[in-house]
């Protein structure tokens, strides 16, 4: 089995949010949307759901009109696979091809591969050089008109985290996210409306998961709360103390595992 996290660049319009979530079916797992990052998240299984949710966002995205604080290549910005239990990395790969493949033959949008440890860029090298020094992988060798280019993965594993900042200072929360970086840890300092977060992805969970990125963070500014955004494998949290649960926004219904056993039921 294959999880697959979308990332759709639309975190506003109650009609687009009705239909990217109608289009995830019986396979959506979670959905996280914040209108400051103008996103929102899908947690899906398969790969059936993740070209429903592509046809649908690039349908009723347009991103000349996009301005949200999250940085995106796309409407359909980032399509991460994950093998979970019973799968292998190469069946994520696999699933990374085919969705390259069918979103460019199909919704004619260019698309790049990432991944980590292979030889391929890493998500944030495509960032920065998508139409640069880097061409597509598949599909035109230039953006969509509305809907952008889309960045597609086969990855272990990470956990997307944010720690809202008690001082709303952007400068601070650029300086630790750089403090931070690194050593199992993705971080930006972020302007969100009034306030500031350091926005996360915990690269290598197993080791430096929830408790460990946010006793970072601490240690360099007050923290006002934290916000996982998406799902986490649940050895993950077990890991983390269950008395420091609610102080880092987990919870036993917020694993990917306690998601599927609700799908099965």
């Amino acid at each position: 089995m294959l999880e697959c996290i979308v990332n759709v660049s639309e975190g506003r319009d109650p009609d687009v949010l009705d239909a990217v979530r109608d289009a995830g079916g019986g396979d959506l797992l979670d959905e996280h949307v914040d209108p400051h990052h103008h996103r929102c998240v899908l947690t899906t299984v398969g790969e059936a759901a993740a070209r429903r949710i592509a046809r649908v966002a690039v349908e009723r995205i347009d991103l000349r009109a996009h301005d949200g604080v999250h940085p995106r290549l796309g409407a359909v910005d980032v399509v991460p696979f994950v093998a979970l239990e019973g799968s292998e990395p190469a069946d994520a790969c696999g699933a990374r091809e085919r969705f390259a493949t069918w979103i460019a033959d199909e919704l004619a949008v260019p698309a790049f591969r990432y991944g980590d440890g292979e030889a391929v860029p890493t998500l944030p090298e495509v960032r920065r050089r998508a139409f640069v020094d880097l061409a597509p992988d598949t599909g035109p060798d230039r953006p969509h008109p509305t809907a952008g280019a889309v960045a597609v993965g086969c990855r272990p594993p990470l956990v997307a985290y944010n720690l809202w900042l008690a001082e709303p200072d952007l400068v601070l929360a650029r300086d630790v996210a750089a403090a931070v970086r690194g050593d199992g840890i993705r971080a930006l300092g972020l302007a969100v409306g009034e306030r500031v977060q350091v926005s996360m992805n915990l690269i290598d969970p197993d080791r430096v998961g929830p408790a460990v990125a946010y006793d970072r963070v601490a240690a360099r500014a007050r923290v006002d709360r934290a916000e996982l955004v998406g799902l986490l494998p649940r050895r993950v949290l077990a890991a983390v103390a269950t008395d420091r649960w609610p102080e880092l926004d987990l919870a036993e219904d917020r694993t990917v595992e306690a998601r599927l056993d609700r799908r099965r039921a």
